[in-house]
């Protein structure tokens, strides 16, 4: 709110403020104002420093809170956990900061530099500037933020892979999650040795991937306000990365108001799903989505316990992927009516915003600023929910895990 933080004269009104430090420390990307214009630099290296604390702070908690439900489980469970995860001991907090750390640095670094020179021969930008942008937007992206300093985001450069490619690169790296980055790192040519929860992430990320990158150009192909004057490889870059920027990154290089209302739909589907765990993206996870598939492939089958690669699932994880996903769309409904109760937007823009707030995606139809104050409170709440509320539920539910001696009869309600 410093007036330094703005070009113009008093300073920056309270939701403002508010609203862009709560994005950014949530890493969302949603915006009230035009972070390229609006910002002074050092407002933009305070959003910067909030989206890079708030990173580390994500994946830091996340996986400390799995040390910590290990140690809360019996002495064999935390040790076929520890074998399962093969990263690091029960211990090894330390360590585990500093590899979150260090990969993060590395995975930015490598990315700036790209952008950096891209920006710099390719588009004849002074070197400090070309700097300035690739370091920026390569934070803004491994932490899946979506904050970008242009006005039209990415849409100048929606045909240059050199730009969008490493972007990304470094959404998908972020919304792996750190478990994930530090298992392939060590055992990135030995597949057997991967655990259950990497081999969800890895597949369920290229399948959202693949799938999200169909659905959004086949549907978008001829609409003239995103992919119709495009020639066809450039209608697949862009399907490509907006299929991307569906893992909760928020970076855009189309009008997203301009798409059609079956993407919007599809979207919102890829946003609610998310990233994967103790990364930086947000959503349901793609864990508790795929926990949910397998128990559907097994009541469809017939079976009575559900196998995921050759492991049986827990019936406590089942329980918790259930909970979340039914507290999830608990939120997002009542939001949503929340915020048709005191705005005339339609259902299909307010839904969009309301799963990109709760999803921490920040990809936005353009209505963020037109909401009146109160519907923008309800998206700062949405955003912390979002991004504190599933993993912090589902590590309470883990923590508070009571055994009961006994068991009352079993009687089976008619379903269906």
């Amino acid at each position: 709110m410093i007036p330094i933080a703005t070009p113009g004269p008093g300073g920056t009104p309270f939701l403002i403020a508010a609203f862009t430090a709560t994005s950014a420390v949530c890493v969302t990307g949603l915006t009230l104002v035009d972070t390229a214009t609006y910002w002074t630099p050092f407002g933009q290296v305070i959003i910067l420093l909030l989206i890079q604390i708030g990173g580390f702070g994500i994946m830091t908690f996340a996986s400390v809170v799995g040390l910590a439900v290990i140690r809360k489980m019996s002495l064999r469970s935390r040790m076929t956990a520890a074998a399962e995860v093969k990263s690091f001991g029960l211990e090894d907090v330390r360590g585990l900061v500093l590899g979150v750390v260090r990969i993060s640095l590395i995975v930015e670094l490598i990315v700036a530099v790209l952008l950096t020179l891209r920006f710099w021969v390719g588009y004849g930008e002074p070197l400090g500037r070309a700097v300035w942008l690739g370091v920026f937007h390569s934070v803004s992206s491994f932490n899946n933020a979506g904050f970008a300093l242009f006005s039209d985001n990415l849409i100048s450069y929606a045909t240059d892979p050199f730009i969008c490619l490493p972007i990304a690169a470094a959404v998908i790296l972020g919304g792996l999650g750190f478990p994930v980055i530090m298992q392939l790192r060590k055992h990135l040519r030995s597949p057997l040795k991967w655990s259950m929860n990497t081999r969800i992430v890895l597949v369920g990320t290229v399948t959202l991937l693949v799938a999200g990158t169909v659905y959004i150009t086949g549907v978008e192909w001829n609409n003239p306000g995103t992919l119709g004057p495009l020639d066809w490889p450039s209608k697949l870059l862009v399907g490509f990365f907006q299929s991307v920027q569906t893992r909760t990154a928020g970076f855009n290089s189309v009008d997203i108001g301009a798409m059609d209302s079956a993407s919007l739909l599809g979207m919102d589907v890829l946003m609610l799903i998310g990233g994967g765990p103790a990364g930086t993206a947000g959503g349901i996870k793609i864990t508790t989505f795929a926990v949910l598939f397998f128990i559907l492939l097994t009541e469809i089958r017939g079976e009575t316990a559900v196998n995921v690669f050759g492991k049986r699932l827990s019936r406590a994880v089942h329980r918790q992927a259930i909970t979340i996903v039914l507290l999830a769309v608990a939120v997002i409904t009542i939001s949503t009516v929340a915020l048709m109760l005191i705005t005339d937007l339609g259902l299909d823009e307010l839904l969009f915003e309301v799963i990109s707030a709760f999803g921490t995606v920040g990809l936005s139809t353009g209505i963020t600023a037109g909401l009146p104050p109160a519907g923008q409170v309800i998206l700062m709440l949405l955003m912390f929910i979002g991004r504190l509320g599933p993993m912090g539920f589902a590590s309470a539910i883990a923590l508070r895990e009571r055994p009961i001696a006994y068991e009352f009869p079993k009687e089976r309600p008619i379903i269906g």
